[in-house]
């Protein structure tokens, strides 16, 4: 992620709590199918990707990349991606 110009050096995996999901509108989860979390009333959303953990960089890279991708299309479609400064 650093290479993107996103440092996750300070983040942690945390135990999905409903305090945590207090707020959400979503949830996504990956690749874990019907053993994922769930928070009662909060929609869900499985997006099937491959673990990177001990794979070759090129092929993180791809999954980053599907990542990106995917929740950029998940913004487009539920309308929450904001004009920027002088755009429309």
């Amino acid at each position: 992620m650093r290479e993107i110009g996103i440092d996750l050096s300070d983040n942690r995996p945390q135990r999905l709590t409903e305090d945590l999901a207090r707020g959400a509108s979503l949830l996504i989860t990956m690749g874990c199918g019907d053993e994922c979390p769930s928070v009662p009333g909060l929609a869900r959303d499985d997006w099937p990707l491959t673990d990177p953990k001990g794979l070759p960089m090129s092929q993180v890279r791809r999954i980053r990349d599907e990542i990106r991708d995917r929740v950029s299309a998940l913004i487009d479609a539920r309308g929450w991606r904001r004009c920027r400064r002088g755009h429309v």
